[in-house]
Parts: C-alpha cells; structure tokens; sequence
C-alpha cells in the first residue's frame, strides 16, 4: 500500500522520493507540487555591467522573501 502523497510535507515527500525512485507516482506529486511556469521570472544575461546591477536589484528581494526548502 503506498502512502499519501497529499498529506505529506514537501520535505517527507522529497525524501520519500529519494528513497523510492522507482515510485513514479510519488515522482509525479512531487512535481506537480512545483510553482507553475507563469509565476517564474526570466532573466537574459546581462550585456553589461549596469545590467548586471539591475538584475540583481530585481533579484535580491525574490530571494529575501522566498522561504529556504531543503
């Protein structure tokens, strides 16, 4: 009997999927717990170094309010 993927925290069902990597089930609720694409934000490299300052200022607050997940 497997378990519950939906009861379990990111971080139970990261290391289950660790453990289990022939459970594809798991596999899959774990990548549909994944942000949709329409959240992300696209960066192209910077050409020069005042892009390369902007970027980071657009950066910066994304990661200082993103929480960490091992």
């Amino acid at each position: 009997m497997k378990p519950d993927y939906a009861k379990m925290s990111w971080k139970e069902l990261r290391t289950y999927c660790l453990q289990h990597r022939d459970d594809l089930d798991a596999i899959e609720s774990f990548f549909s717990r994944r942000s949709p694409d329409s959240e992300a934000v696209l960066f192209h490299p910077p050409k020069t170094e005042e892009e390369w300052q902007q970027q980071l200022e657009i950066i910066r607050p994304i990661l200082e309010k993103k929480p960490k997940q091992a």
